[in-house]
C-alpha cells in the first residue's frame, strides 16, 4: 500500500515540477465580458474596462461593443428587455425563472493600478487595448517583442496600413502577433484570430495572455450562427481547455474564472458553470456584472433537467467492518479473552458510486424531481461487501429567486455480504436559500421507517434534522458547515438512541494545479440502558463519541476525460463506555473526481 500511495503522489506532482520554481502573483481580475443570450444567435457584449488591472490576460480599454453580428434594438424592445424576468401581481413583484441575462451597458469596469511587477505598459494606438505584462507569468509581453514568431501572417490579417501588397506575407514578432490577435478579437473576427492564436498557444502553453485570447475567440465563435452542435461543442471544449490551463497556474484570476463559467453555461454543463459563477461573485465586481451573473444562475436553476454523477476509487482500509480490536472484555471485574470472530479486519476495496436526477417541468415554478443513487464497496471475498441503492420522487417549488423547497418520497435498500440487510421508506423535506452572494443556507428534515431481514430488534423509525451553510470566502476558498440531530427508535429498547453531530470543512485551490481540502466531524450518540456485560451494569446507558478527520489532495493539472486524481485520507475514532463498541479506522481512497 505505501508503494501504491507514493507512486500516485509522484504522478500527481510530476506535471507541476516545471513550474514549482515560479513565483505566483495573487491578483483579482474583474470580468469584462458578459453575453446577451436573449437571442439564440448569441450576441456578445464587451463591457467597458478602464484603468484598474492586476495583470489582465486581455488588455483593457474595451468599450461596449456588440460583436459577431449587427444589433438593432427599438425602444420598445429595450423596454421589453428591461421587463423580462418580472411579473407583477398587485404590489408583489414575482420573477420568471426562465428570464435570460441582459446585456450590461456602461458598467464602467475599472482596472487595478499597475504594480511594479505587471500592469499596463502602453496602449495600441488603433485598438485602445493596453499592452500588459501579466505579473510573474513565465513569459510576459515584455521581452518577447524582438522574438521571431513561429508563423507567417498572411495578407489581410495585419490590419490596414501595414504597407504590404496583396498576397505578401512577412514574419512578425510574437508581440506583434498578439497585438493583431487582440484587434481581431475586438472586431469580432474570431476565425482569423484563432489562426494566429492556436500556434502561439501551442508554442507558449504557459502564457496567460495568449491562452486567454484563445479561449475568448473560441468561446465567442461558438455562439455564431450556422454552426452545428459538434462544431459548437468543439470550440467550447477548446475555450474550456485554454481557461483551465490558466487557472491551473493562477486560480485567483476572477476574470478567467468568469469566462470559464460562461463557456460551461454555453455548453449547458450547468453544475460546473454554477460552481464557478458562485466563486466569482465574491470578487470585487461592479453591480451590473453581479446582476447579470445572478440572472445566469437563475436561468440555470430554472432550466435544470438532467443531473448525473459517477466515480470510483481504490480504498485501502484498516477496519472495513468498523469493529473493536480489543482482545479482553471484563465482566463483573473478571477478564475474559475474546475470540477472533467480529474483530477488526483490513483489506483493499474497490468503491464505485453514481446516480442521476431528472426534473420534469410542471409549471413555471414547479418541477417533479425523480432520482436514484447507487454505492457499492467490494472487498476480497464477499463477507464485507456493501451495496446501497436509494430513490426519491416529489415536487420542487421555486419560491423566490433565492429560495426553493422540495418534498420527496424516499425509499432505499441495503445489502451486506451479498445478503439483503435492511430497507426503508419515508419522506424528506429540503429547503435552500441564498442569503448573500456565495452564501447558501440549507435545511433537511427526514423520517424513515426501517425494516430488517434478520435483526428484527433494530426495526423502527429514524428522524433526522440538519442545517447547513456553504460560503465561498474567496474565489479560491470555499467553507462549509453542518449541524444535525437524529432520533432512532427500535423494538429492542436498548437501541433507541439520540444523536447530535457537527461538521466543518474547507477546500482551497492553490497554484501549480493543486487543491487541498480538510474537514472535521464530531458525533455524540446516547443509547438507553440494557448494555450489560458491555457496560458495568444493566442500568448504565451506552454513550459514544466519534471523531472523523479527513484531508484531500487533488491535482487539477492531470485530467482524463475531465476527471482528476484525488487522494483522500480519513481517520475515524469512536470512544464508548461500552466495551467492544469503540474502534479506530484509517482509510485511504485514491479517487477520480470531476473538477472542470
Amino acid at each position: 500500500m505505501p508503494l501504491i500511495l507514493c507512486a500516485l503522489i509522484i504522478v500527481m506532482l510530476f506535471p507541476a515540477l516545471p513550474v514549482l520554481a515560479e513565483a505566483q502573483k495573487s491578483s483579482s481580475l474583474t470580468p469584462s465580458v458578459i453575453p446577451d443570450v436573449s437571442n439564440r444567435e448569441s450576441r456578445v457584449v464587451l463591457l467597458t474596462d478602464e484603468d484598474k488591472d492586476a495583470g489582465s490576460p486581455i488588455g483593457s480599454g474595451m468599450t461596449e461593443k456588440t460583436v459577431g453580428m449587427t444589433e438593432k434594438t427599438t425602444t420598445r424592445e429595450k423596454e421589453e428587455d428591461g421587463e423580462r424576468g418580472q411579473e407583477r401581481s398587485g404590489d408583489l413583484v414575482l420573477f420568471t425563472p426562465e428570464a435570460l441575462p441582459q446585456p450590461c451597458g456602461d458598467c464602467g469596469l475599472q482596472y487595478f493600478p499597475p504594480s511594479s511587477e505587471g500592469g499596463e505598459i502602453g496602449k495600441d494606438k488603433d485598438t485602445g487595448f493596453p499592452i500588459t505584462n501579466v505579473g510573474n507569468d513565465r513569459e510576459g509581453v515584455e521581452g518577447r517583442g524582438s522574438e521571431e514568431a513561429p508563423a507567417l501572417l498572411p495578407e489581410g490579417e495585419g490590419g490596414q496600413g501595414d504597407g504590404r501588397g496583396k498576397g505578401e506575407t512577412r514574419r512578425m514578432s510574437v508581440n506583434q502577433l498578439v497585438e493583431v490577435a487582440r484587434r481581431l478579437v475586438k472586431e469580432g473576427q474570431f476565425p482569423q484570430a484563432l489562426q494566429i492564436l492556436r500556434p502561439l498557444a501551442e508554442a507558449r502553453p504557459a502564457e496567460t495572455e495568449v491562452q486567454f485570447l484563445l479561449g475568448t475567440a473560441a468561446s465567442r465563435l461558438s455562439q455564431a450562427s450556422g454552426l452545428n452542435e459538434d462544431q459548437r461543442f468543439a470550440l467550447l471544449d477548446e475555450a474550456i481547455a485554454a481557461y483551465r490551463s490558466i487557472l491551473i497556474r493562477r486560480p485567483e484570476l476572477v476574470r478567467v474564472r468568469l469566462d470559464l463559467a460562461l463557456a460551461f453555461f454555453f455548453k449547458q454543463q450547468d453544475g460546473l458553470a454554477r460552481e464557478h459563477f458562485e466563486r466569482v461573485l465574491v470578487g470585487e465586481l461592479p453591480e451590473p456584472v453581479v446582476a447579470n451573473v445572478n440572472r445566469f444562475l437563475n436561468v440555470m436553476r430554472a432550466r435544470r433537467r438532467w443531473n448525473g454523477y459517477f466515480g470510483f476509487s481504490v480504498a485501502p482500509d484498516t477496519n472495513i467492518n468498523a469493529a473493536s480490536d480489543a482482545s479482553i472484555i471484563y465482566i463483573n471485574g473478571l477478564p475474559f479473552r475474546r475470540g477472533q470472530t467480529g474483530r477488526a479486519s483490513s483489506d483493499i476495496g474497490v468503491v464505485g458510486w453514481g446516480g442521476g436526477e431528472y426534473q420534469y417541468p410542471l409549471t413555471n415554478r414547479w418541477r417533479l424531481r425523480t432520482g436514484v443513487n447507487v454505492n457499492h464497496r467490494e472487498y476480497k471475498g464477499s463477507q464485507f461487501d456493501q451495496t446501497f441503492i436509494s430513490g426519491y420522487a416529489g415536487p420542487r417549488w421555486l419560491i423566490t429567486r433565492n429560495t426553493e423547497m422540495s418534498l420527496l418520497a424516499t425509499a432505499s435498500q441495503r445489502w451486506w455480504g451479498g445478503n439483503s440487510f435492511n430497507y426503508d421508506f419515508g419522506t424528506r423535506l429540503e429547503v435552500e436559500h441564498r442569503l448573500l452572494p456565495g452564501l447558501w443556507l440549507s435545511g433537511r428534515a427526514s423520517w424513515q421507517d426501517r425494516k430488517y431481514q434478520q435483526q428484527r430488534g433494530l426495526e423502527g423509525s429514524l428522524t433526522v434534522v440538519s442545517l447547513g451553510a456553504s460560503y465561498v470566502l474567496l474565489p479560491t476558498v470555499r467553507v462549509n458547515s453542518q449541524v444535525g440531530y437524529s432520533q432512532q427508535g427500535a423494538l429492542a429498547h436498548r437501541w433507541n438512541s439520540t444523536g447530535y453531530w457537527t461538521r466543518v470543512g474547507t477546500n482551497v485551490a492553490l497554484p501549480w494545479g493543486f487543491t487541498v481540502g480538510a474537514s472535521a466531524e464530531f458525533r455524540w450518540d446516547e443509547y438507553e440502558d440494557g448494555w450489560f456485560p458491555f457496560t458495568l451494569d444493566n442500568s448504565t446507558p451506552r454513550e459514544d463519541q466519534t471523531r472523523i478527520l479527513q484531508a484531500t489532495l487533488l491535482n487539477r493539472a492531470v485530467t482524463v476525460f475531465g476527471f482528476s486524481p484525488q487522494v483522500a485520507f480519513s481517520n475515524q475514532v469512536r470512544e464508548s463506555n461500552a466495551q467492544l463498541w469503540d474502534y479506530t479506522r484509517n482509510l485511504v481512497e485514491m479517487r477520480w473526481v470531476r473538477q472542470f
